[in-house]
């Protein structure tokens, strides 16, 4: 699927970190560096190819603080199924095949 080390190696962390039944799970940008030994920019740059190939969904969370600004959270991750994903990337790669 064209996937890098550094996607694999944050797409494995979220799938470790993934709640069987809904799917998801929160791992911070910082934990996530932390477990693959990666900064927050380059796993958010990962995160970001992830969303493009289709394998995951992120939501943004918001939560108040103790002074009652409300403030961003970490993101919701859903890990998305595999088969679309791989679809999506054989329609990418056939459409440059077309273009040549």
């Amino acid at each position: 699927m064209g996937l890098s080390t550094g996607e694999l190696a944050v797409y494995a962390y979220l799938m470790y970190c993934e709640d069987r039944k809904s799917h998801q799970c929160w791992p911070s940008y910082k934990t996530i560096g932390k477990a693959v030994d990666m900064s927050r920019n380059t796993v958010q740059k990962y995160v970001r190819e992830l969303e493009y190939k289709a394998l995951i969904i992120t939501e943004p969370t918001k939560y108040e603080s103790k002074n009652g600004q409300v403030r961003n959270g970490n993101l919701i991750y859903t890990i998305l199924p595999i088969q679309p994903a791989v679809d999506a990337y054989n329609e990418r790669q056939a459409a440059k095949t077309w273009r040549r």
